[in-house]
């Protein structure tokens, strides 16, 4: 998705899973493949993604590939808990 960021510059906006494990959090990013980050709190992991983002986006516009466009999107589906 493309928005409007601050002072007018063009952003990409990427959606991000976060997982949480049995010791930390993990993120990845679906439509950037490689993309991923660790932390110890939700916050920190997202800090961590985005900065990873940044720096995987660098690289590839160093080497000149492809910037992938952010096309995933995230939707939370509600189902009923199964009794018991």
């Amino acid at each position: 998705m493309m928005t409007q960021g601050f002072a007018g510059r063009r952003v990409m906006k990427y959606a991000v899973v976060i997982e949480r494990t049995k010791r930390n959090y993990s993120a990845y990013v679906p439509d950037v493949p490689g993309c991923v980050a660790t932390g110890t709190t939700r916050r920190s992991v997202a800090t961590r993604i985005r900065e990873a983002i940044e720096f995987h986006l660098a690289g590839l516009r160093e080497d000149r590939l492809p910037i992938p466009r952010p096309t995933s999107v995230c939707e939370y589906v509600e189902v009923a808990r199964a009794a018991g």
